[in-house]
Order: structure tokens, then C-alpha cells, then sequence
């Protein structure tokens, strides 16, 4: 109902009278008389008339103006209220029929049946007693004369509404007595028809001379909770033990103590309400004894259905039917005979509906049990899907029947399982086409019952497994597959294309008579009663069926699962449909002997849409490469010690920073023939170490050795797929997504959101759309990768090559000590003593000095560049520019290493180890 108040329109506003022109007027008369008076011609005087003929064509000019004005106003005044008054009918309709909707009278209930809920009437009930005029919600603003205020008094009341009180401790009906027993009636059908027999019975002596007395029944609410009971009583009858009572009094007789609701009726249909608020003129309704009795046939035709079912059944009190050809079982009972289903005859595939706590999870856990109580493992295997907590389908786990459970607490094994039904699909299919068949009974082949708890929330989890259900509604019939689904509600959730395929149908209480409508085709389901008693209680309608059947699901309790498995503890279980996941572990050995000559093994994939689970190999040489992407202890640098294990010929890049710049710039080179295999672990982190101009020449080396290593498989991990390693790991084809660090490395790497993992197990990846678990070999037993310490990988230490070198570095004191100290065999002096020393023709001389001072004594330094060699520390790396004209990057140095440059001649510079200086 609209809330904005609606504008009145206000009463227009009288137009103003134009104003007189007197100044203008003057202007001819002024020049005539200046025309006479020149000319001195009396004719001068005739212009002078015009200034009063122009001043009263004005008048009569802006009279007339005025009364347009005034016409047009109204008629825009009266198309205003016009509108008013139409919304106003509008919003009162809308209002009055919300209304009666609401709070609907026995006329209107019997137009249109209420929806009823698990509520019970009480002492705060509404009874609707009658029509007449309350306040209205409908609001009007503007304007505060007589026509404004009327309309708002008219916005205010709203005509012909329920007027209802609370059902309280009784009503009183005072009046002639034929009028007061029809109000008495229509007051009793209203209520009967608002409330099922479970929730209200209607208690008195003289209900027959009433014809009221369908409606006093017993037998269902004698099995549930005590209904609200309503009595009906005269005048001077002993009050009934009742929840509250509907007198009739004749127009004299006293109202009862503790009755504060009084109904006058004066004459048909014309009465008077007396409450403690005041008095109230209404209409009211009445009903005579056929009509009553034809209105109690609307109501109990649900309650003599379910009235002959028994409160509560167990699975093993009844009689399973021998073992048909179809999967026949009894799962309950109705009024006169045993809830018989068959998936087979009456389905291909069933839809189970019930709204929370009315039993359906209890109603498939009997259905699969009593399935499983008369067929064995050869004739029938269960997949159960439970997507509500995981709980439901536990028990059933000890029938052999039961091949897999799958739930929602494991998301990937629940994704691999559904989507592995599709490769059933087609395994079946090849096994009736070898055979020859048409149908599974013509095979050996068991049929599958494929059990869903909570239809909806798998496909709000897992909404692209809806299509593999469609196609199994679709052709599981002649192979055997069939599907029971449980869901809430129906209508929204399974599609057309699913329903059309699933003539068997069973719902429990719903909600919505949407959802009994979509299912059973009448708001039956709807229509149930609420409560605990009410548990278990069932319609069903088969193909056959005109209306649905009611019954009551029998209960399965650990007793009836022990006697089932008990009956097939001999059988084989019966097989999953789907392969095992892959393991946690897997051993290289265990897998190696499987690969083909010229292949290495990465480790084993999972297609369970294919129910093949292959390896996944390398070709080195062939396949162009691989990217791992992963957190540390993901299993990255385990997969590259296998394949360095079976391919020892592999180049390992280094971790070390300055043994890896050596290795990949003699890739880059081509200096020699290309490897078929190289390897690098954790590039990202590589270039990472490195200072910023070292590694964006690093990464331009590799990105030049990726587009030209044709007839080289690379295969890199890295922790991030982020900067510049992203477009290393571009140029390679395929990318392997272990666990991440986190979601949003997850999602930058390229895996999608439910992908990942935070608990995926070391060496589980996900490449393409396949998962796989790569290869492990214990570390000691696998070909020793290079070490990431330099300390391990030391370098040979730099001897002289020349009689003189120049060592370029800060604290040449401390240098010159710790080198002599470290070498008595080689002359080792200042810079600045050189010139004044003798020469020293049977020891290597080395010169050390400061940066100034090489550049100070300029003569000396180019006699070292032009006859012997020199090094410039790590530390100093800006003199190679400087002094040495050095343009391009030098191999990386690591700083405070004892790290140097040599150069000699126009030779490129090379690293040197000085071993002293590694702790200056």
C-alpha cells in the first residue's frame, strides 16, 4: 500500500485585475493639445479623444482577461480533484481488498481458502464480526479550506472493512434466534476455515440443531496436541470446559461473566458491537444450516484423509514385497494400506519437497534402507549426496548397498564425485552397446540411485553440476541411473527440464502453495497441518495417481540398519563409480616404471569426468615447458629433484644469485648445444635478490632465452605470479597452480575463487582443468640440486696474472694487511709508494689504493691498464664506469663477500674471489 499522503489541491487563487494604463492614455491627449496649440487648428483636438477611448478599451480588455483566468483556473482546480478523488478510490480499493485478504470474513474464506500456518488460535485470535467503517492508513495533505478538509475526513475512513475483535474468552450474540444461529454459524465456518481440525475443534450440545455438527470431529486432533477449543452454548447452558465460548442469548437475557464482546443483531445482516471501547454499527454475515454443511466438507476433506494415519511407524514393522524386477519397497503407511514406491515403475526419478523439520531427510534415509532391506549390492548401489551438514546419510554408510557419501563438508570431493557421474553415464552406455541391450534389466549391471539432500544448496555451491543431473533425468532410464531429490522448495530451483523427467513426486508440509502446486498440482502439501505431530506426514502422487495419497513415513532406527547389513553381510559392496582420490603421496618409484622411453613423470592426474586418472609427463626436448606456482612447502622444489632424478643431464639453475647470473647468461649465449632440460627454482625469489638493474636485466636474459630455446622444455616454480615474472611465466604454456599463499595470490596466479585451498596437501596442483599430484623421492635419495649458499659453491680465489695489479678499493690500509697477512708471497704496497719502491721483478706487485687516488696518479693507472690488471672491489662498483669506461653490467658481485672485478686490457669484466677481504 502506497504511504505518500496524497496532495489535495488547493482552491485557485482569484486572478489579479491588470492595472489601468493612465500613463499612456495621457500621451495622446498631451499631444494633441500640443498639436492645437501649434497648428491652432481645432481638428488638432481629435487626436486628444484617443487617450480616453484607449484607457476604457483597457479596462474592458483586462475584464475580460480576468474571467479567462478565472474559467481556466477552475477547470485546472477541477481536473486536479478529479485525480484526488480516483486515487483515492484506488488506494481505498487496494486497502479494502489488503484488507479482507488479511482478516477474511466466512464468505471470503470460502471465495478464496486462507493460507494456514503452524500457528494456534488463542485468546488473542482476530474473529471478524461484521463490515463496516475504521480508520483508513490512506493520508492527504494540502490545503486548508472546506473542500480540502472534507476530503482528508473522507482519506481518513475507510467503508465496508472487517471489523474484528479478539476471539478473547467468548463472544456474545444477542437477538432473535434465527438471526443470532446464522451469525453464530458464519462466525464458526469462518474460524473452522482459517484453522484446521489439528488446531481447533468446536465443542457443544445442540451443534447438530446448529448444523455445526461436522465440524465437532475427533480422531486427529485426539492424536496431536489439544487443539483451541471452541464451544457453542445457549443461555443458561453450564458454560463447556472450553477455550472460549460463542453464546446466543435471546434480547433480554444477561451476557455471561467474562464476556466483554457483544454482537446486538437488530436484524439480518444489520448489528450493533459492544466492547469496552464503545459501541459500533455494522453489517454482519450469516450462514444457514446447508450452507454450514457444505462448508465443513471444504474443511475436513484433508482432515478424513489424514485422520485414519497412524502417529508413528517403525521401518521394521513392515512387510517388504519380494524382490520384484523393478526396486519396490514399502516406506510407510497410509490410511488403509502400505506406502508402496517404486523408483523403477513409478519414476525414472523422484522429487522429495518439505520445508525444515518436516522429515525428509528421515523420509529418504527410510526410503534407501527399505530399498536396500529387499535388494542387494547386485541388484541396486546408493550414492548419497548430503548438502545440509554432512550428517544426514551417515548411518547409511554400513549398508553394502551404499557405494560413496558425499557431503558438503568436502567441497572438492563433492565437486569430483557429481561430475564423475557423467563418466558413469557413458561407461554404462558402452556396456549395454557391447551387449547389445536397450535396457539395464537385459544386462547384469546394477541400477544406481543417486540421493540428494538439499537439491538447492549443491547447486548454490556447485551451479554448474546442474547440467549433469539434467542429462542423467534425461537418459538414466534405460541405463539404470536414477535420481531421488530432496529440496525445500521446488519452484525456482529445479528446472523444467529436470521436472519434466521426475513424474514421482512426494511432499511433505510446505510453505508456499506455490511450491505444492509445482510438485503435486494443488496446494495439498500447503494445506497440512503444522507440529510436531504433523512430523513424517506425506503426499504422494505417482504417474498414475489422480490426487496425491497421503501417508505416514515409517521411522529408521540403528536396530533396522543392523538387520539390513546383517542380511548382505556375505555381499560384496558394492563398487563407487568413481575412481579413489588421488593420494597425498606419491612415490616416484611406484609410479616411474609406468612412463615410456623419452618421458618423465610430474605425477598422476585426476579426470573423474573420464574416470581415468593418467600420468602427466614431460618430454624433454619436445614439450616447450611448465610453470609451478606455489608457497614454500607446496611441493615445488620436490617435483624438480624428481625430474633432475630421472634426467640428471638437467640444467639446474643455481639459487646462489651470482652462480645463477653465470648460468643464465650462458644460456642466453648459445655458446653451447641447447640443453633439452633446464631447471629453476624459485625464479621469482632469484630476481627478487637481486638490486633492481641486476634483475631487470636478469629477467630480460630469461625472457630471451624462453623466445629462442626452441628444442628446450623449461620448467620453473615461483611463490607470486606478480611484476616482471609475470611475463616469464606468460611465455610458457602451461601453468601449474599449487597452494598459495593466500586467496588474492590465488586469484593473481589465475586460479578461479573456489579453486582454491588453504589445506591443499604439498604437491597437490591444479594445471588446466585437471587436479594432479606430482611425483616425491626422499631429498637424500634424489640427485643433489644446486646448494642456494655461496658458501657451499665456493669460488676459486683470484691469483695475479700480471707483474702488477690494481686493486680499487676503500681502506686501503686494512687491504693491504689482511692481503699480505693472507699472501707473503706476493708484493703487496700503497699506490702512492709505487712511484718511490723499488722494482720487485720476482714477486706479483699489487697496488692498492683509494678511488681519489688512482685518479690523482693518472700516469700511474694508465701504465697498470696498458701492461697488467685490474680489480675493483664490489663495493665500488661505480668506479668500473668511471676509471675503466665499463658501460654494460658486470656478471653480479656480491657485495661484502670478498667479491672483486678483474679487468685486463679491453677484456669484458669478470668476478674474482679475494678471500681476505671477504670479512672487510
Amino acid at each position: 500500500m502506497d504511504s505518500s499522503p496524497i496532495a489535495a489541491p488547493s482552491e485557485p487563487a482569484p486572478p489579479r485585475r491588470p492595472p489601468i494604463p493612465f500613463v499612456a492614455a495621457s500621451v495622446p491627449v498631451a499631444a494633441g493639445v500640443i498639436l492645437w496649440a501649434v497648428t491652432g487648428s481645432i481638428y488638432s483636438l481629435c487626436f486628444a479623444a484617443l487617450g480616453p477611448l484607449m484607457l476604457l478599451a483597457s479596462v474592458m480588455d483586462g475584464a475580460r482577461a480576468q474571467r479567462k483566468a478565472r474559467r481556466s483556473a477552475q477547470e485546472d482546480s477541477d481536473g486536479a480533484w478529479s485525480v484526488a478523488e480516483a486515487e483515492l478510490l484506488r488506494r481505498q480499493d487496494h486497502e479494502r481488498q489488503l484488507r479482507w485478504h488479511r482478516q477474511p470474513d466466512a464468505a471470503h474464506c470460502l471465495t478464496d481458502p486462507p493460507l494456514r500456518g503452524p500457528e494456534r488460535p488463542d485468546a488473542a485470535t482476530k474473529v471478524v464480526v461484521g463490515s463496516g467503517s475504521t480508520a483508513s492508513g490512506i493520508r492527504a495533505a494540502g490545503g486548508d479550506g472546506e473542500r480540502e478538509r472534507d476530503f482528508q475526513r473522507r482519506c481518513a475512513v475507510l467503508d465496508d472493512t472487517p471489523v474484528s475483535v479478539t476471539l478473547g474468552g467468548g463472544i456474545g450474540l444477542r437477538g432473535a434466534r434465527p438471526v443470532t444461529e446464522a451469525v453464530a454459524r458464519a462466525l464458526v465456518v469462518q474460524l473452522c476455515l482459517r484453522f484446521g481440525a489439528a488446531e481447533l475443534s468446536v465443542i457443544g450440545d445442540r451443534l447438530d440443531d446448529l448444523g455445526l455438527a461436522p465440524f465437532a470431529r475427533e480422531g486427529v486432533s485426539r492424536r496431536r496436541r489439544d487443539p483451541f477449543a471452541l464451544g457453542v452454548s445457549r443461555a443458561g447452558d453450564v458454560r463447556p470446559e472450553v477455550d472460549a465460548v460463542i453464546w446466543l442469548l435471546g434480547r433480554e437475557e444477561e451476557v455471561p461473566p467474562g464476556v466483554t464482546t457483544v454482537l446486538e443483531v437488530m436484524e439480518p445482516a444489520r448489528a450493533r458491537l459492544r466492547t469496552p471501547d464503545g459501541l459500533v454499527a455494522l453489517s454482519v454475515e450469516g450462514l444457514s444450516s446447508a450452507q454450514s454443511i457444505a462448508a465443513a466438507a471444504m474443511r475436513t476433506k484433508d482432515d478424513d484423509e489424514l485422520g485414519g494415519l497412524p502417529d508413528s511407524i517403525q521401518l521394521g514393522d513392515l512387510v517388504q514385497p519380494p524382490m520384484p524386477p523393478g526396486l519396490s519397497a514399502v516406506i510407510g503407511r497410509g490410511e488403509r494400506e502400505d506406502l508402496v514406491l517404486d523408483i523403477v515403475d513409478d519414476g525414472p526419478h523422484a522429487i522429495v519437497t518439505g520445508t525444515t523439520g518436516t522429515g525428509k531427510s528421515e523420509l529418504l534415509v527410510s526410503w534407501v534402507t527399505a530399498i536396500a532391506s529387499a535388494h542387494g549390492p547386485d541388484r541396486v548401489t546408493f550414492v548419497l549426496a548430503d548438502f545440509k551438514g554432512g550428517t544426514a546419510f551417515e548411518p547409511l554408510r554400513q549398508l553394502p548397498q551404499v557405494a560413496a557419501v558425499i557431503t558438503d563438508l568436502d567441497e572438492a570431493g563433492a565437486r569430483r564425485g557429481v561430475s564423475s557421474l557423467t563418466a558413469e553415464l557413458r561407461r554404462r552406455e558402452a556396456v549395454l552397446s557391447s551387449a547389445g541391450a536397450r535396457d539395464a534389466s537385459e544386462v547384469d549391471l546394477p541400477r544406481l540411485v543417486i540421493v540428494v539432500d538439499e537439491f538447492a544448496a549443491l547447486l548454490q555451491e556447485h551451479a554448474e553440476l546442474g547440467s549433469v543431473f539434467t542429462d542423467i533425468a534425461a537418459r538414466g532410464r534405460a541405463l539404470g541411473m536414477h535420481l531421488i531429490i530432496g529440496t525445500q522448495r521446488a519452484s525456482g530451483v529445479i528446472r523444467d527440464a529436470l521436472a519434466t523427467n521426475c513424474p514421482l513426486r512426494l511432499s511433505l508440509r510446505v510453505s508456499d502453495a506455490a511450491d505444492s502446486r509445482t510438485v503435486l498440482g494443488s496446494d495439498a502439501a500447503a494445506d497440512l497441518p503444522g507440529g510436531v505431530g504433523s512430523r513424517g506426514i506425506v503426499l504422494v502422487r505417482r504417474p498414475q495417481d489422480g490426487d496425491p495419497r497421503p501417508g505416514r513415513v515409517a521411522l529408521t532406527g540403528p536396530a533396522d540398519l543392523r538387520r539390513v547389513s546383517t542380511r548382505w553381510s556375505d555381499a560384496a559392496r558394492s563398487r563407487s563409480p568413481w575412481l579413489p582420490a588421488l593420494p597425498t603421496l606419491l612415490p616416484l618409484d611406484d609410479v616411474a616404471r609406468e612412463a615410456a622411453a623419452g618421458e618423465l613423470v610430474l605425477g598422476r592426474a585426476d579426470d573423474p569426468a573420464n574416470q581415468r586418472q593418467p600420468l602427466e609427463v614431460i618430454r624433454p626436448g619436445t614439450d616447450r615447458g611448465l610453470v609451478l606456482l606455489g608457497a614454500p612447502g607446496s611441493g615445488r622444489t620436490s617435483a624438480l629433484r624428481c625430474l633432475r632424478t630421472q634426467y640428471p643431464e638437467a640444467v639446474w639453475i643455481p639459487r646462489d644469485a651470482e652462480l645463477a647470473w653465470d648460468a643464465v647468461v650462458a644460456l642466453a649465449r648459445h655458446g653451447d648445444p641447447a640443453p633439452l632440460l633446464v631447471l629453476c627454482d624459485d625464479i621469482d625469489a632469484q630476481i627478487g635478490d637481486l638490486p633492481a638493474d641486476y634483475g631487470q636485466h636478469l629477467v630480460q636474459q630469461w625472457e630471451r632465452i624462453l623466445r629462442s630455446g626452441a628444442g628446450t622444455t623449461f620448467v620453473i616454480t615461483a611463490a607470486r605470479a606478480s611484476g616482471a615474472v609475470g611475463r616469464l611465466i606468460d611465455a610458457l604454456p602451461r601453468r601449474g597452480l599449487l597452494r598459495m599463499p593466500s586467496r588474492v595470490d590465488h586469484l593473481a596466479a589465475g586460479g578461479d575463487a573456489s579453486g582454491f585451498d588453504a589445506d591443499r596437501p604439498p604437491g597437490r596442483a591444479r594445471i588446466g582443468e585437471r587436479e594432479l599430484q606430482l611425483a616425491w623421492m626422499p631429498p637424500e635419495r634424489s640427485v643433489t640440486a644446486p646448494s642456494a649458499s655461496s658458501d657451499v659453491l665456493e669460488q676459486p680465489g683470484w691469483i695475479p696474472t700480471a707483474p702488477v695489479t690494481a686493486l680499487i678499493t676503500a681502506g686501503a690500509r686494512s687491504v693491504i694487511r689482511a692481503m699480505s697477512a693472507a699472501h707473503p708471497e706476493w708484493r703487496v704496497i700503497s699506490a702512492t709508494d709505487a712511484l718511490t719502491a723499488e722494482a720487485d721483478h720476482e714477486r706479483p706487485t699489487l697496488l692498492v689504493g683509494e678511488p681519489d687516488l688512482w685518479q690523482r696518479e693518472w700516469g700511474l693507472w694508465q701504465s697498470v691498464r696498458r701492461e697488467g690488471e685490474v680489480l675493483i672491489r664490489a663495493e665500488n662498483a661505480v668506479e668500473l664506469r668511471q676509471l675503466c669506461g665499463v658501460r654494460e653490467l658486470p656478471p653480479y658481485a656480491r657485495p661484502h663477500a670478498g667479491r672483486a672485478w678483474s679487468i685486463i686490457g679491453s677484456e669484458a669484466p669478470r668476478r674474482v674471489v679475494l678471500a681476505p677481504l671477504a670479512s672487510l
